[in-house]
């Protein structure tokens, strides 16, 4: 299967909120050990993942757009390419990252809120009742959301972000949320980069959940970061000018939200988009739709050992439309199973 996504002209119609999926969230290098590399032989800049149909395409690819004499060549100011987040490059089961945190946020907060113990959605949180948290429909949610989100600077939210990455531990793995990345995708981000393009985050994610850590994790600085966002104006404290975060949605950077954040935010159409679920339909066909060599990217989780195994029935980074599309719109569906040597570093 060909990577090179052919112009669509048809428009997505279908909304998706990510508030309403946050409802359903809360319910380096590898070798063969003894590997000899012979002086001469090209480098693997992609060494966690299997020489197969996926690898070939990718390299194939970022080949025929660096090429300069090339008929694909694409200058570097255009090499653009963004990547969803959740389930993309780190993993989202069994609940989002954020998901988790506003759990921890609700459960550390609650000594200050005694009210909250008779007050749904947080008295069925504080039991651990999640299906009276889903009961609660998607006015609890936003209640959770703002909060542990909102009613405090920029600043302390961020440390608040920092402090949260910083002590609490993945439930499956028991290791640091920093460490649930794929190890693939970070090698996948630095080929590209590398090669000249520039890397974004296109998430539905909170923006500033993410900032605080995406440069460590995969060398992404924050001004290349889009995602969702309350309302945030300036304000005094003292005479201190803060940045403080309302109690108020402003944008949802997901399903048709994420193409209209790349617009406003970047101002170039990607030539490349990687994603994982439906929530990322939209931006994988507004961006492969564009003339000249383009690339679309789905991430396949088929690994019910090594990770999870979950598309179209899934509650969470449910893959359904997409999955059906992709041979028909030539996106390369990635098999984690088959065409990943490695997921985390910490396999072995």
């Amino acid at each position: 299967m060909t990577a090179i996504a052919m112009r669509s002209n048809s428009t997505p119609s279908r909304r998706r909120s990510r508030l309403v999926g946050l409802l359903f969230l809360l319910s380096t290098a590898f070798a063969a050990p003894g590997a000899v590399v012979a002086a001469d032989a090209p480098a693997d800049n992609l060494p966690s993942w299997n020489d197969g149909e996926a690898k070939t395409a990718i390299v194939d690819f970022v080949t025929r757009v660096t090429s300069e004499n090339g008929a694909d060549f694409v200058a570097p100011e255009e090499r653009i390419a963004v990547f969803d987040n959740d389930g993309t490059l780190w993993t989202e089961q069994p609940n989002y990252f954020q998901g988790m945190f506003a759990v921890d946020r609700v459960k550390a907060m609650a000594p200050e809120h005694p009210e909250w113990k008779d007050k749904e959605p947080f008295a069925s949180l504080l039991k651990g009742d999640m299906a009276g948290v889903a009961a609660s429909g998607e006015k609890g949610i936003v209640e959770l959301v703002m909060a542990t989100h909102a009613r405090m600077t920029t600043d302390a939210f961020t440390k608040t972000v920092k402090d949260w990455f910083a002590t609490a531990k993945h439930p499956r793995f028991n290791r640091p949320y920093n460490e649930i990345t794929y190890l693939p995708m970070r090698e996948l981000l630095d080929y590209l980069r590398a090669n000249g393009f520039k890397t974004y985050i296109v998430s539905g994610g909170g923006i500033e959940f993410m900032r605080p850590m995406t440069e460590q994790m995969y060398g992404i600085p924050p001004e290349q970061v889009v995602g969702s966002s309350i309302t945030t104006k300036y304000d005094l404290d003292g005479d201190t000018p803060v940045l403080t975060r309302e109690p108020k949605i402003d944008f949802i950077d997901d399903g048709p939200g994420k193409p209209v954040g790349i617009n406003t935010f970047i101002g170039r159409r990607p030539i490349f988009a990687a994603g994982n679920s439906d929530g990322d339909y939209e931006m994988l066909r507004w961006v492969t739709a564009g003339s000249g060599p383009r690339f679309g990217l789905i991430v396949h989780h088929t690994d019910g050992e090594r990770e999870w195994a979950y598309d179209r029935q899934s509650p969470v980074g449910k893959l359904d439309k997409a999955l059906t599309e992709a041979e028909q719109r030539n996106w390369l569906l990635v098999d984690m199973k088959q065409d990943w040597r490695k997921i985390y570093t910490f396999d072995k």
